[in-house]
């Protein structure tokens, strides 16, 4: 089986059920999308949230798939960069205990990344990261040895921030003859870098996960003229459409896979969990259609939940419905 090598910024989760969206409006949060704070901010958002239910959980876009696709059985390791605290050693267990095998970089002087995910009512979340270590991942960080073994690199569009950083890691990637995946990530990291993500499509990118607001953000029009439209750069693009399912592209046709119908209580993770179900699919030689409708079966479990985490029996669960497709 292909191995799948993931880079991305290490986060610890801290979930918040919000029961109004005036939390946001006060903190000057735009709901629905991902911004980076400072340590002030950071501070007020726990006074602010003490008396709310709060959910730890390890996450980080690409660990998260990579997670995934370590309880389904795909050998996969993962780079990111975590401080030598409490945080870092919690964050780097929950790797290496589903099998992926941790490659990540320590900080001796900078503390682990927190994200805290505020999630409205209806499920739709809204992301405030405290860098901390995760964003000081650098170019030279990286060495061709890290990449030895694997056939894929899968790349978050989060690291789009770090120009010299992702740009290294698909140079690195191709030069060892890997394909290069990307999930967008976010529609404002999209809108703010929209020339560097175009030069990194046009450069490197095989395969891309967007979801609907990512793909306008990208290409101004609407999901399936999106996904056409994405494999004019790309050998494969999926498109996220929440609920409805998804749109798998190739240059030479378009597919639309529904989604399990759940009742979404928390959509962090989602489109994580989805990419990962997909990857499992494609190195175990699926279909494009069977790849999303496991990417489904996956994502259908983690909006039923608050955070990242499934318990494994939902494993089992997932395992079985993926056995009879």
């Amino acid at each position: 089986m292909d191995k799948i090598l993931g880079i991305g910024n290490a986060l610890t989760d801290v979930s918040v059920i919000l029961r109004n969206d005036n939390i946001l409006t006060e903190l000057g949060l735009p709901k629905g999308g991902m911004v980076h704070i400072g340590d002030d901010l950071f501070e007020r958002i726990q006074q602010m949230t003490g008396e709310h239910q709060v959910t730890i959980t390890p996450g980080g876009s690409t660990a998260n798939s990579c997670r995934a696709m370590g309880h389904l059985g795909v050998p996969t390791g993962f780079i990111g960069k975590v401080g030598h605290d409490k945080i870092g050693e919690f964050y780097a267990k929950s790797l290496t205990d589903v099998g992926v095998e941790n490659m990540m970089v320590t900080s001796p002087n900078l503390s682990s990344g927190v994200c805290t995910a505020f999630i409205s009512q209806g499920g739709e979340r809204t992301f405030a990261d405290h860098m901390g270590a995760s964003i000081d991942l650098k170019a030279e960080d990286l060495s061709l040895d890290m990449f030895d073994g694997y056939q894929y690199l899968f790349l978050e569009g989060y690291l789009v921030q770090n120009h010299e950083l992702i740009e290294q890691a698909a140079k690195m990637a191709k030069k060892t003859g890997m394909k290069v995946v990307m999930d967008m990530a976010s529609y404002n990291i999209i809108q703010v870098d929209l020339e560097f993500c175009t030069y990194l499509m046009e450069e490197y990118i095989d395969i891309v996960f967007a979801n609907e607001e990512e793909a306008k953000a990208f290409t101004g029009d609407g999901p399936f003229e999106s996904a056409r439209k994405l494999t004019h750069y790309c050998d494969i693009a999926v498109v996220k459409i929440g609920s409805k399912g998804s749109l798998v592209a190739t240059k030479e046709q378009l597919q639309e896979v529904p989604a399990l119908a759940v009742s979404c209580i928390d959509s962090t993770g989602a489109g994580d969990y989805f990419a990962g179900g997909f990857l499992y699919g494609l190195v175990n030689g699926h279909s494009l259609s069977q790849c999303a409708k496991i990417g489904s079966i996956v994502a259908a479990q983690i909006v039923q939940v608050i955070g990242t985490e499934l318990a494994p029996e939902k494993w089992i669960e997932i395992k079985h419905k993926i056995d009879k497709i």
